[in-house]
Order: structure tokens, then sequence, then C-alpha cells
């Protein structure tokens, strides 16, 4: 799981080339339309989900998403499942000591019944993280394009392939507030639901559901 960088709608050049003639503005030019990604992609099924949020990128945009990819599956799927292993980078608003982050974890694996683990990458290793190559083949499939509209943005999304299959794709339109926090206090009841390794404490987390 992880997002990808902010998507500006707009007749912007992104490197890309196309054919016909489709003249790009070359540098922002104050857009205020933008779309962040936060994708998913389910290493065992090869399915991928997105949603482009229209409002920051937080600790409860991320999970918010978890949640929904969650809701997707099956109850046969559910069932089948006995552990949830979630790989992100070490960014900010997912980080081994964010706060909200791992409160709403807590949450997500009462919700589940299910053990989360988290795994960490550490620094500059997230070209490991399978998520970073959905990115990639995302960004090739619409070399070129001019994103005018929101629509053409879910458009071109959905018609790429990974793993030969097409992604699940939704539009938010929820507003996030930034900078949302937990006292010590309330931090030190999460922190007795995070099984941390003693050897990578901040990289390898269990939680279990109670």
């Amino acid at each position: 799981m992880d997002c990808k960088a902010t998507v500006e709608i707009g007749e912007y050049s992104r490197g890309g080339q196309t054919r016909g003639y489709n003249q790009a503005q070359d540098h922002d030019m104050g857009t205020k339309e933008k779309y962040v990604p936060c994708g998913i992609v389910d290493e065992d099924t090869g399915q991928l989900y997105v949603t482009f949020g229209s409002s920051y990128k937080t600790s409860d945009f991320m999970v918010d998403n978890l949640e929904q990819w969650w809701t997707s599956l099956s109850i046969t799927e559910k069932q089948q499942l006995e552990n949830i292993q979630i790989k992100v980078d070490n960014g900010a608003e997912n980080s081994g000591i964010r706060r909200q982050f791992l409160k709403r974890m807590v949450e997500f694996a009462d919700q589940t019944k299910k053990s989360i683990q988290l795994l960490y990458f550490p620094p500059y290793h997230s070209k490991y993280n399978p998520i970073e190559r959905c990115w990639g083949i995302l960004e090739r499939h619409w070399n070129g394009t001019l994103l005018r509209n929101a629509q053409t943005m879910l458009a071109w999304v959905k018609t790429m392939t990974w793993k030969g299959l097409n992604p699940i794709v939704k539009l938010s339109k929820k507003v996030y507030q930034k900078g949302i926090s937990l006292t010590k206090k309330e931090m030190k009841e999460i922190e007795k639901r995070l099984e941390r390794n003693p050897h990578l404490p901040k990289w390898d987390i269990l939680i279990r559901p109670s």
C-alpha cells in the first residue's frame, strides 16, 4: 500500500509524447484541481485497487482506503484470510511511529478480526515495494496524455493492466484534516496493542484483534 505523487488536472506536460496535436503547458499555472492516488495491490491475486482523493494525503485517507478494500472482498475471501500482511514505505503518514495511523490500524484489526502485520521498507528501498511497480506501469500507460479532467484521469487508470487485470478505481471527495494526533496517554493504550519486533521495532509491527 502506498500513495503516488499528486496528479494535477489540466493541460500539463509530464514529459511524455502522444500522437496528434496536443499542446501542453510546460509549468504549473496554479491549478486548483489535484488528486492524491492511493493504491493497494493484492500480491496473492494481483488485483490493484486505486482511490483518487481530492483532499490531503493523511493517515485517515490511507486507512479509509484499506477499509474499502476489505469491504470489497467476498465473505469467502475474508474467511480464507488468517492474517493480513501490509508492506508499506516508512512515509510520514503511515510510519511505525505515526500515532493516528497506528490507532486506525488497531481499529482495523478489531474490525476485521484479523491479525495485521505492518512491514516497512527502509529508506531508499521503496522500489522493492510491489505497488511502486504498479505506479511505474501507470506512468507508462498514460504517458503523454493530457489529463484535462477527473473523468479522463479515471478512464485511463481503468484501462491499465497489472498481472493481466484492470484495476478497481474510485474517486473520493471526502475532506481530510491534517495534523490529527493522539495524546501521550492515548498512545500509551495503543502501544499496548502493538507487538514490535525486538530487533526491528519500527519496521515490523504485529497487531492482534481484541
